[in-house]
């Protein structure tokens, strides 16, 4: 009995610092370094330029952060150059509507692939400001918004 107990606390403890471990998170910065490793030492894999992109971490180690990008692009950033998360990137055409329903009025049409910085969400709306607008959008084909 005891020997289960321990194989289950275990499983718990496991799923659970995998489950902290995956999150989104938002680049912080308009230059921001990816590296191979977890450290300054480790060479620069490659440079976003876009602050507030969605990346989803995967790992940690100390300051840094295993991530992983929209198009799959993996590699180390640290965690000064990352922000709780604020937007998303539509994975399909989207519409805009005033209000968090379907029936409401349309404002614009949202393409895919656009990068949409998060307001709030509600149920299965995300309210969102995109340039010269600002309205609702439903969660579906958003990437970068657990559910």
């Amino acid at each position: 009995m005891k020997k289960k107990f321990h194989t289950l606390f275990f499983l718990i403890i496991l799923v659970s610092t995998n489950a902290l471990a995956e999150t989104f998170l938002s680049l912080k910065k308009n230059k921001v370094n990816v590296r191979y490793g977890p450290s300054f030492e480790s060479d620069i894999k490659y440079v976003y330029k876009k602050i507030d992109l969605p990346v989803k971490q995967i790992d940690k180690k100390e300051n840094f952060r295993r991530i992983i990008d929209f198009k799959n692009n993996s590699g180390w950033i640290h965690i000064s150059q990352l922000k709780k998360n604020n937007s998303v990137i539509t994975t399909d055409n989207k519409i805009l509507f005033k209000k968090p329903t379907a029936f409401a009025k349309p404002i614009a049409q949202i393409q895919k692939g656009r990068l949409l910085i998060v307001d709030k969400c509600q149920k299965n709306w995300c309210k969102i400001n995109s340039d010269d607008f600002q309205g609702w959008i439903k969660t579906t084909n958003l990437w970068g918004l657990f559910k």
